[in-house]
């Protein structure tokens, strides 16, 4: 194994957080006078930007690591889930984001203030939070065990906390400063980066590989299908149309991380555009770390490769960046790393804080007493704080969680979000294609659809159901629960405000 960073990794390290420390000064100059502004940038941020943005936030450390992974041991099938997404985004677009706006929503949740009553609300706003903790926890943990296996050499607690550390407060010195506006310009730069480091590790992969016929080899090996024609495929068909389009119909439309930045466009025509956008540009980067995984199987097709550090399986990848990787790049592909996870956890501070401010404190402190919009804005800021407090722990606690479930870092980071995900969908596809419904069966569909995916996990019942088929099971419980009040709602409410 080589040894740690060299001079010119350092410098590139530092280079980078000298980067950021400037830009985020930068980016937060503009006042802030309402936590509005402070969320949604007054509805000023331009499609693009948001889109490259959006595309940032939904590639963390374990894509980064993951896809070439996957391509690695498998093939390209992977990329199906994109496409699946591309159509869970179109739906979105066209659904979900003209009733945001028609409401001037600050948070997704409020539709279901219109729709049910203020309860709905914070119950959903109360499980995504759970939901978000438990993800993003454990996305940020996944992180910062990359960092700590490349910039201290090993996965001490120690080394894995002070790598927890480094990416927190590089998310915050954007979210607790500048808002929304901050993150959406700082999740360009992180998209540069991580797929610059991208680009420049499969430029030296492919002519480390010369004299290598690199078709043939990969053909010889089956490596080169997309589309998984099977009927029992993780990627296949079925579970592309079922339970992984769910779930992005989920993280692009319900989920507060990834439609805050959808709301802050001019307005719905821009904000549909950006959606789908985000889905195109990012279908072609990760088609690249695909490749890199693709090529990585080629390096290694005929040496002994042993995927463990001190005890923890990892990813080819990181493998590759651990024994392979020259100097420089070395430090381009760990600070391209750091990006992936920075773009993903600095806009969750902020999805986090918009929730918990707008559905939660601040409908109770009006109840109770008189205040100025300038105490909300220092309740955003520290929403933001307290969050990334919350999210060290959750990345702490995920140290110890992960190495007692023996399951792979993917997995973990993926299974997580089902919990939250299947409820809030049976409400919302209740609240938007149905008029049944109340407050009440709002809080039971809620824990219903958390319930319906904790019993189907192996760990409970010994029962082995896959992750796709888990959500859309839990989402058909959280709709039937919903559909059991016997009160009908008019589909007019929806319209007012």
């Amino acid at each position: 194994m080589q040894s740690a960073f060299s001079a010119l990794d350092w410098f590139i390290f530092t280079t980078y957080f000298l980067t950021l420390a400037f830009t985020s000064f930068l980016f937060s100059r503009t006042k802030i006078t309402s936590s509005k502004e402070f969320f949604l940038s007054k509805n000023g941020m331009s499609m693009w930007a948001v889109a490259i943005s959006i595309l940032a936030t939904s590639q963390s450390a374990a894509t980064f690591l993951g896809a070439p992974e996957y391509s690695y041991a498998k093939d390209f099938t992977f990329i199906g889930f994109y496409i699946s997404a591309l159509a869970a985004v179109i739906f979105v677009a066209f659904i979900f984001v003209p009733k945001f706006y028609e409401m001037k929503a600050v948070t997704v949740y409020e539709l279901l203030e219109v729709r049910y009553g203020s309860k709905a609300k914070q119950y959903a706003g109360v499980m995504f939070l759970l939901g978000r903790i438990l993800a993003s926890g454990a996305r940020l943990y996944i992180g910062a065990l990359a960092i700590s296996m490349i910039l201290f050499s090993d996965i001490t607690f120690t080394h894995v906390s002070i790598s927890t550390l480094i990416l927190v407060f590089g998310a915050l010195i954007y979210a607790y400063f500048g808002g929304v506006r901050s993150i959406i310009l700082s999740d360009i730069i992180q998209a540069v980066t991580y797929v610059g480091a991208g680009v420049a590790v499969l430029v030296f992969l492919y002519y480390s590989l010369e004299n290598i016929d690199i078709i043939s080899t990969l053909q010889e090996h089956n490596k080169l299908t997309f589309f998984d024609t099977s009927f029992d495929g993780k990627f296949s068909l079925l579970p592309l149309a079922t339970g992984w389009f769910l779930l992005n119909v989920a993280a692009f439309g319900l989920d507060q991380d990834m439609t805050q930045r959808v709301l802050t466009c001019r307005d719905k025509n821009d904000a549909t555009k950006s959606l789908i956008l985000s889905l195109i540009l990012t279908i072609p980067v990760v088609l690249l770390f695909l490749s890199i995984g693709a090529l990585l199987f080629v390096y290694y097709q005929q040496a002994d490769v042993v995927q463990n550090f001190s005890g923890e399986k990892i990813t080819i990848f990181m493998y590759y960046i651990l024994n392979e990787m020259p100097e420089g790049l070395r430090g381009l592909v760990t600070v391209g790393a750091i990006a992936a996870a920075l773009s993903s956890t600095n806009s969750v501070l902020g999805a986090m804080s918009s929730v918990a401010v707008q559905d939660l404190y601040r409908p109770y402190k009006e109840k109770h007493a008189k205040v100025d919009e300038a105490h909300f804005v220092k309740a955003s800021r520290f929403g933001v704080l307290f969050f990334a407090v919350i999210l060290s722990i959750m990345s702490m606690i995920s140290y110890v969680w992960q190495h007692y479930l023996e399951i792979s870092l993917l997995s973990f980071a993926l299974g997580v979000m089902a919990f939250a995900y299947t409820g809030l969908l049976g409400v919302y596809f209740s609240a938007i294609f149905t008029s049944r419904g109340s407050e009440k069966t709002v809080l039971f569909a809620l824990i219903g659809g958390f319930l319906t995916v904790l019993a189907l996990q192996p760990y409970i019942f010994s029962l082995h159901v896959g992750f796709a088929y888990q959500i859309l099971i839990g989402t058909i419980i959280s709709f039937l629960i919903m559909q059991l009040d016997s009160t009908p709602i008019s589909k007019a409410t929806l319209s007012k405000r």
